[in-house]
């Protein structure tokens, strides 16, 4: 079956299914202070909604929610069906610790308590 939309009709149906998106993504990209959801992502970029990722370049933050989920460096590849797509130049994981430049032992303490002075 082909079936045939006018144009405004076609346009309206394409705005209310990225509006219905953007409200159950939870994906998001911060850069300088500022938030944009993200409309798709890949192992290898994102896309955000052309008109507010413009500006967006150099080192970003990913985030699922509150989750910290990676750190990379971006750079824009296309701008198509009103879609702005990047590509990662270099990508890192974000993890819960840092790393540490010297070996621990097993059995080593997790810190060091003092004696209160003048004791």
């Amino acid at each position: 079956m082909d079936m045939h939309l006018p144009r405004d009709v076609q346009d309206g149906l394409d705005a209310a299914r990225r509006a219905a998106h953007l409200r159950s993504s939870r994906l998001r990209v911060e850069a300088d202070g500022v938030s944009l959801r993200v409309l798709r992502a890949w192992p290898g970029g994102f896309a955000v909604d052309a008109a507010e990722g413009a500006h967006l370049r150099g080192l970003v933050d990913i985030f699922d929610g509150p989750r910290h989920l990676s750190r990379g460096l971006i750079v824009a590849a296309a701008e198509e069906g009103g879609e702005r797509v990047f590509d990662y130049k270099r990508m890192t994981e974000a993890t819960g610790s840092q790393p540490a430049d010297f070996v621990r032992a097993a059995d080593a303490p997790a810190g060091l308590l003092e004696a209160p002075r003048g004791e």
